[in-house]
């Protein structure tokens, strides 16, 4: 369950919400009915786990249950969402079970080189996660984990492949059935960027250690929760309608600003559902991010006295470990006047005190509070900004599910490499 705090954003607005109550039952009848932009790509408002490839993914992880790494190669949405999960549940500086050390994201050299040097000496299988198999960054990264497990397992390396791709087509699905590899399947009806409860995310989830039942049941009652297109009874349709009149009064940057290192990911993952969804025909919200209370030490200045044109959602975890601040006799860096109490009592006065500084220096805040970083929330946070996600992009009256803007630099760097 989440709680969606708007106190801090109703005075930076000049309506009702509800007056738009018309226009999202006609949006959310059309995802329904399948009478909207991109609708073909709508699998992910009831997802429908694949218990049998679910049992699959178990099995896999229990037969390489003691390997010291798990290499996922993929970009965009075949990766991000994975990232951002273990990184979410996972408790930090955690040493235990498989790494997951991800691939095929970046072209840089000195990256892959390091990482191929790193393994050398590990015990590893790979996830090659592609709808295509084409895609320039994680099909060169392949090449290069590819051949290296090949000199190190010899004939046994394609038992240690392991390829999430399309199920019918494409140049990925023939090299693993070429190889052998064990299969995974990106559903046709959902997006990369939509795609973490496939077996995009769950298979580096379970080999992570993640409880992905659990994540599912939160998966499972946020599809509950959010199913009504009744603004007042759905938090998700609350949330995208405050940002939607937040961009109508010239509010042109959304900054999604956490309070825990373990939400700093995440963001990103956030940021490509959003930008990727809604950024076309030269609109939408710009979405940055900001890790705090570190950045109110670096980017804060620019928040509190810089130009008026941003808002911030804030993540507010309401239950965190309990650590108690020590009493020193000498006092001499003067915090004595807080000696015994909770760290996470301190971390969220500081949320407070940042609320009231910025909303006061006429920036808008939405506060989203989870309960805890834990899987259960991961899925329920997750799908309630996916649902937010494609009522906000249809709001602009854009497809959320395609990126044609992303193909733009692809072309240009094929030509200066020369491809025919």
């Amino acid at each position: 369950m989440i709680k969606l705090h708007t106190d801090y954003v109703k005075k930076f607005i000049d309506q009702d919400i509800n007056l738009y109550q018309d226009k999202v039952t006609q949006i959310h009848q059309g995802m329904l009915n399948k009478q909207t932009l991109g609708s073909d790509f709508l699998g992910w408002l009831n997802y429908d786990f694949n218990l049998q490839e679910i049992n699959r993914i178990k099995k896999l992880h229990q037969k390489y249950a003691n390997i010291d790494v798990l290499v996922v190669v993929g970009i965009g949405g075949s990766y991000l969402g994975a990232k951002a999960g273990i990184e979410f549940c996972q408790k930090p500086f955690n040493k235990e079970g498989i790494e997951i050390i991800f691939a095929g994201f970046n072209l840089s050299s000195s990256y892959h080189h390091a990482l191929l040097t790193y393994l050398q000496n590990k015990d590893f299988c790979i996830n090659v996660i592609s709808k295509s198999g084409t895609t320039t960054e994680p099909a060169i990264a392949f090449r290069l984990l590819k051949k290296l497990a090949q000199e190190k397992y010899g004939d046994q390396a394609h038992e240690r492949i392991f390829a999430t791709t399309d199920q019918t087509k494409g140049a990925l699905l023939s090299l693993a059935n070429d190889n052998n590899y064990e299969k995974f399947v990106i559903p046709d009806n959902i997006g990369g960027r939509y795609s973490v409860f496939t077996a995009v995310g769950l298979l580096p989830f379970v080999f992570a250690g993640l409880d992905i039942d659990l994540m599912i049941s939160g998966v499972k009652q946020a599809i509950k929760d959010f199913s009504e297109p009744i603004i007042a009874k759905n938090l998700a349709y609350q949330y995208a309608l405050y940002r939607y009149c937040l961009y109508k009064k010239g509010y042109k940057i959304e900054m999604l600003v956490n309070y825990e290192p373990s939400l700093s990911f995440y963001a990103e993952w956030f940021k490509q559902l959003f930008a990727e969804s809604e950024g076309k025909n030269n609109q939408a919200l710009f979405v940055a991010s900001a890790n705090f209370s570190t950045d109110l030490h670096s980017i804060g200045q620019y928040i509190q006295e810089g130009p008026r044109f941003l808002f911030e959602t804030v993540i507010q975890v309401a239950h965190t470990k309990s650590l108690l601040i020590p009493k020193e006799s000498s006092d001499l860096d003067g915090l004595n006047y807080i000696a015994n109490k909770d760290l996470a009592y301190v971390n969220n006065q500081a949320l407070h005190g940042a609320l009231k500084a910025h909303t006061d220096g006429l920036v808008p805040n939405i506060i989203i509070q989870i309960d805890q970083l834990d899987s259960y929330n991961f899925g329920y946070l997750s799908y309630f900004f996916m649902r937010s996600c494609a009522l906000s992009a249809y709001l602009l009256e854009v497809n959320p599910f395609d990126q044609p803007g992303v193909e733009a630099y692809k072309t240009n760097m094929f030509k200066l490499l020369g491809k025919k």
